[in-house]
């Protein structure tokens, strides 16, 4: 991967950030839930991207439906309808600026996709991104890698990817192996992992992609993903993205199977590996689809674990 991408014509950045700039004053979710330090110069913040509309039954429809229903009615959650929020983690130090996923971009849901605009309204332009990690490649977390011109939405950054999920998207058989209902997540990972090819830098489990930030292969809901640890001294937080998808179910029973995850039993051997450390080590722990800000803290509960979330 030595060959270099063209410079981008500037009349297209320029119109996209005066959109940007628009946008952002009609937008309708808050753009910042809540903001994280850890030491004295890494700083963390979730930005939402919307969120999903998805039928229930694509997510809860394995599970012994009776015990879900009591579960979810203590959790005071409605078994009639599902909208997860997408919180966008952004990271910043004395030199580096960080995205963790990208979100969905405009093509995949209109209730998502407003990562843009919340940049914009926090000052921070695509241009000033200088890293973006991907958890991994379903829609609503690298579609949005993309501009309406179909070019890289986040011109000078290198892009982050654990190599057996850049393997798994890459590979022409995936989109004829993973189903028919997903047959487009494979297209749209495809096209826009091509779009970024010459930047990407692969990630392996353990390996520090950047001083204090260290990968943590997480597979099961897709066959890579990838979890991040950042650490400071003795404060860490875990980037979970999907890994843990929902406040209650994934924590009360996380071996129960999510009709999300492509590989439903490894997906519930790391949910527990990784409630037990976070628990353990009394982590901070942010999820992409976690409520609110996205971060929390998790406590064991006996034989299971409880999310607290963190007031936004």
């Amino acid at each position: 991967m030595n060959r270099h991408n063209p410079p981008k014509p500037l009349h297209r950045r320029a119109f996209l950030s005066y959109g940007t700039c628009f946008a952002a004053l009609a937008i309708q979710t808050k753009p910042v839930f809540a903001d994280l330090r850890l030491g004295s110069s890494k700083r963390l913040a979730t930005l939402s991207d919307g969120y999903l509309v998805l039928p229930p039954e694509m997510v809860f429809g394995a599970m012994p439906q009776n015990e879900l229903i009591e579960l979810l009615a203590h959790h005071q959650a409605d078994l009639t309808k599902y909208e997860p929020s997408c919180n966008v983690v952004l990271y910043r130090d004395d030199e580096n600026t960080v995205l963790f996923d990208v979100g969905a971009g405009p093509d995949f849901m209109p209730t998502s996709g407003q990562l843009p605009e919340t940049l914009g309204a926090i000052g921070v332009s695509p241009d000033d991104v200088t890293q973006v990690v991907f958890t991994h490649a379903h829609p609503d977390h690298i579609w949005g890698v993309l501009d309406d011109f179909d070019d890289p939405l986040f011109p000078n950054a290198t892009y982050h990817f654990g190599r057996t999920e850049w393997d798994y998207w890459w590979n022409p058989a995936t989109v004829d192996s993973i189903g028919a209902d997903r047959a487009s997540f494979a297209v749209g990972a495809k096209r826009r992992m091509e779009a970024i090819e010459d930047r990407v830098e692969f990630v392996d489990d353990g390996q520090e992609i950047l001083p204090g930030i260290a990968a943590r292969a997480s597979f099961g809901h897709t066959p890579g993903h990838m979890a991040f640890e950042i650490r400071d001294g003795s404060d860490a937080v875990m980037i979970v993205g999907d890994a843990i998808s929902n406040p209650h179910v994934a924590f009360e029973r996380p071996d129960w199977h999510s009709g999300t995850d492509q590989e439903p039993d490894t997906a519930a051997t790391t949910r527990k590996l990784l409630l037990d450390q976070i628990a353990h080590e009394q982590m901070k722990v942010i999820g992409f689809h976690l409520p609110d800000s996205g971060i929390g803290r998790v406590e064991r509960n006996g034989s299971t674990y409880r999310f607290i979330g963190e007031p936004s």
